[in-house]
């Protein structure tokens, strides 16, 4: 098999599988846009591989397989400050929740004490 086709074959079977979890919604769509557009832009590069390999030209590179794993680096690297970004927000509620819980737990504890007095 050609290379180029099992490329496409794989590609596709990533958007697909992408978009079958956003359906069932066992990913949310604002995470699984950063896939498909990944997923499209890897069918198109693959249908138009010179379009790939004079843009790599252009940037400098030898080889467009540099470029890519380039890109690749710069992309998982925007990905690890996105995913921290998301981490500190999600540590940020929790700190929130377990407060308000805290003072719910105090709040409740106090109206037993009180109901018990009376």
């Amino acid at each position: 098999m050609n290379i180029k086709i099992f490329a496409i074959i794989v590609s596709t079977l990533i958007l697909l599988t992408i978009l079958e979890l956003a359906r069932r919604e066992r990913l949310t769509f604002k995470y699984a846009i950063g896939w498909i557009l990944i997923a499209a832009v890897a069918i198109f590069f693959e249908i138009f591989d010179s379009f790939l390999m004079d843009i790599s030209r252009w940037f400098g590179f030898a080889l467009p397989s540099n470029f890519i794993f380039f890109v690749l680096l710069v992309f998982f690297i925007f990905l690890s400050v996105f995913l921290t970004m998301f981490l500190c927000q999600q540590d940020s509620r929790n700190d929130a929740m377990a407060q308000k819980i805290g003072m719910l737990e105090l709040e409740l504890k106090r109206l037993r004490e009180k109901i018990g007095k009376e």
